[in-house]
């Protein structure tokens, strides 16, 4: 009866692991992890803390999360197979697996050194199966193990490739905006000397390029624990300076000639694809309820007022026409 429930208690540990593997790697979705979701916000709430702690490194510290992370979701798989393996294979020690030379130990250890070897790629052990089930038990164990490894290269491979990508879309960002993160900057050098004709381009470029980092992170949300000391390449400042944009070729720009920018389709785009890649951000680190909306701090609103005002001097330097009242300030910045 322990032989038994031992051998259940391996396939249920097996079960539970090829499950997350599926939908971490295969079925990728955001919030739909069970073991590697659950470990990186565990991993990441650890690294704030030790960033918190360490001042004036903080930016280095979070630097290391995402590569930690991934380790980590490699070390558990491993580490749930062995385990699994081993509980399936050491009611059978001595028996239904014997090692190759001298008596066979049957304790824990053994089992589960003999069970990450069946699991293992490089085909040798100290063990064999000498009954046709256990034959069977390493078959299957060989092929996952293979399979997995396959797969999690796989997907190491395309998460580094989409935080290329990433890294790519802040850097143009932040180029376009003459280095400045600035939404008034990026904006007065897209309609430079009033002509936004050329600027479009850039527009529907970045509308791309947004939507497809929006679906990277949302198949593969370990890349929101990726962090560098550079703000330009968090995915909270691109969708930041992506919105505020909108926001000033909305609410901002009073010339005749550019009313066709605030309902063009590339606008429209950015503003659609930043809302969701926030909301996608949401889930990742908040789950559970949506955050309730606060109120708004007078002196933040003022904050945001003067920062309107910047922008649209900017741009009036740029000979882009510009709305200055109570009525484009609103429209920038709602009252509630």
């Amino acid at each position: 009866m322990v032989s038994v429930i031992e051998c259940a208690s391996g396939v249920l540990v097996m079960g539970i692991v090829l499950l997350d593997v599926f939908l971490t790697v295969l079925y990728a979705r955001a919030g739909m992890g069970l073991i590697a979701e659950r470990a990186a916000h565990i991993t990441w709430m650890a690294f704030r803390r030790a960033a918190d702690a360490a001042g004036t490194h903080r930016g280095a510290v979070l630097s290391f999360c995402g590569p930690v992370i991934l380790l980590l979701y490699v070390l558990l798989w491993a580490v749930g197979l062995t385990l699994g393996a081993g509980l399936i294979i050491h009611p059978g020690l001595g028996t239904g697996v014997q090692a190759s030379n001298g008596p066979t130990p049957t304790d824990l250890l053994t089992a589960l050194y003999a069970g990450g070897s069946s699991i293992a790629i490089v085909g040798a052990s100290d063990f064999r199966p000498t009954t046709n089930a256990y034959r069977v038990v390493y078959l299957v164990n060989s092929l996952i193990g293979m399979s997995v490894t396959s797969l999690v290269l796989t997907y190491v491979m395309q998460v580094y490739g989409a935080l290329r990508q990433r890294n790519a879309l802040g850097l143009q960002l932040q180029v376009l905006s003459g280095e400045t993160s600035d939404a008034g900057e990026l904006l007065a050098r897209l309609g430079s000397r009033g002509q936004f004709s050329a600027g479009y381009s850039h527009l529907v470029t970045l509308a791309d390029e947004m939507a497809a980092m929006k679906e990277t992170h949302h198949f593969y949300p370990v890349l929101f624990y990726f962090r560098f000391e550079q703000p330009y390449y968090s995915v909270s400042a691109q969708a930041h300076l992506i919105l505020d944009t909108v926001s000033l070729i909305r609410s901002t720009l009073a010339s005749e000639a550019t009313a066709w920018l605030k309902e063009a389709a590339a606008v429209e785009a950015l503003w659609r694809v930043a809302q969701k890649l926030v909301v996608t951000l949401e889930i990742t680190f908040l789950p559970g309820d949506p955050p309730v909306a606060k109120v708004i701090d007078p002196e933040e609103r003022r904050q945001w007022h003067a920062h309107w005002e910047r922008a649209a001097s900017r741009l009036a330097q740029e000979s882009i026409r510009a709305a200055r009242d109570e009525v484009a300030a609103q429209a920038y910045w709602p009252a509630p």
